[in-house]
């Protein structure tokens, strides 16, 4: 089986202080670097995902109604679209970032785009992956929609919850459950402090 690694938008916006802030997405990023150091040679290749919002027409608002509708985040040439800090080391490890939305919402990672090399599913089905591991922010938003992708794109598919920060306890219940309803492999327990 041949193994790949994503992770998704560990960006500043979505951690404490971001514009659009997951509590304990700031943990997550230091142990996603501290996963990739001791466990990313198990990956035939480790890419990142990231917002990358330049006019995304109504995903954006002033109003946000947190469902279809969101303040303003991870804009092009803003700090709030870098990825944290914390989880650099990781970053400097992966293959390629795909960045998704600029110019509308985009949730899965596999919306993503890389200037090199095109769409992630070919990146991944070009090194003959077979098995994707999928970690990052949020557990009930993008991951999800990441790991949904992915299993529907044919990739055996786990997501890594202990590496993971969901929004709130009821919208990450319901993506435990659309997970498991389309066989996504689940292991640990995500970071849920709202």
């Amino acid at each position: 089986m041949t193994r790949a690694l994503i992770i998704v938008d560990v960006q500043n916006d979505f951690c404490e202080g971001g514009s659009l802030a997951v509590a304990g997405g700031t943990q997550v990023a230091s142990e996603i670097a501290e996963y990739v150091r001791a466990q990313g040679d198990d990956y035939t290749t480790i890419v990142a995902t990231a917002d990358w919002h330049i006019d995304p027409g109504t995903h954006w608002s002033d109003s946000p109604d947190f469902v279809d509708s969101w303040p303003v985040h991870c804009e092009v040439g803003t700090a709030g679209a870098d990825f944290r800090p914390e989880v650099l080391p990781a970053i400097e490890r992966t293959d390629r970032t795909f960045r998704k939305g600029e110019y509308e919402a985009a949730y899965s990672g596999f919306e993503g785009k890389s200037e090199d090399d095109g769409a992630l599913v070919d990146w991944l089905r070009s090194r003959e992956v077979t098995s994707v591991d999928v970690c990052g922010i949020a557990t009930d938003f993008c991951v999800k929609a990441t790991a949904l992708d992915a299993k529907a794109a044919g990739f055996d598919t786990t997501v890594l919850l202990d590496l993971t920060a969901g929004v709130s306890s009821s919208t990450t219940a319901d993506a435990l459950r659309a997970l498991r309803d389309n066989e996504v492999g689940l292991t640990g327990t995500p970071v849920v402090r709202s």
